[in-house]
This record gives structure tokens, sequence and C-alpha cells, in this order.
């Protein structure tokens, strides 16, 4: 259904640095990383989509979207904690500590944070 995910980023290497150290919590693999454009993508291994990609936003517009949010699945609960730990020692800022959220439904767990620039996260296990 999703081909990518672009994220606006300020500044491309703690970026760069903040998803790299992230995405493995994920199960998520880096494609590709090109700092002279500056732009980089993830993937699940073995498959080519989706992408989630970070670089600089058009046309130098300001990087984060108020109202958006992009949510990331996670494999397991435990990668949840272990992504939202990630992330807040990388500079997040929380938004909800991992947890159920039977409000979404039973067995959604899931945490929230925003990255460096602000973007709204949240990474989910349905399990």
């Amino acid at each position: 259904m999703i081909s990518h995910v672009f994220i606006g980023v300020t500044d491309f290497a703690p970026a760069f640095g903040f998803y790299a150290a992230l995405m493995p919590e994920l199960g998520l693999a880096l494609k590709f990383s090109d700092p002279a454009k500056p732009w980089a993508g993830w993937m699940k291994p073995g498959s080519p989509r989706p992408l989630f990609l970070i670089g600089h936003p058009f046309a130098g517009q300001h990087a984060a979207g108020n109202g958006q949010m992009t949510a990331l699945l996670a494999p397991s609960r435990a990668a949840v904690e272990r992504a939202h730990a990630t992330a807040l020692a990388h500079g997040a800022t929380c938004e909800g500590a991992p947890g159920l959220r039977p409000e979404y439904h039973a067995t959604y767990y899931g945490a929230y944070f925003r990255d460096l620039d602000g973007n709204k996260l949240c990474v989910c296990c349905h399990e």
C-alpha cells in the first residue's frame, strides 16, 4: 500500500545518526546514504518496498509537519521498548511511553516520540 515515507530533517549528520541507531531495532537495514544530497533510506531486508527516507525538505522549507505522524511497525513489544529507549538515548523527546493502548485495540502496544527536528513518530506492535 505504501511505496515510501520521507521525513524532512534540518541537519543531516545528527539526524542520520539518530535514525541509524533506531532502524535496526525495528529490523530495518540501511539501503543507501548520500550525505552530499543529503538523504538516506532504510528497508526491510529482502524487500525493496516500502522505504523509510530522511533528507532535507523540499525547497529548504521547515522540516517537521504539524499534525503528521509516521507509525513504524515493530516485530514485538520488546522491540517497541528498545526502539523508544534508543530514540530517547539519541535525543528524541517522549510523547508517550511504551504500553498497551486498548482504546485502539486489545493488543495494540505502542510508544511515541519526536525526532531531533520535532517529527512525531510512533513505534507499535499489534500482537
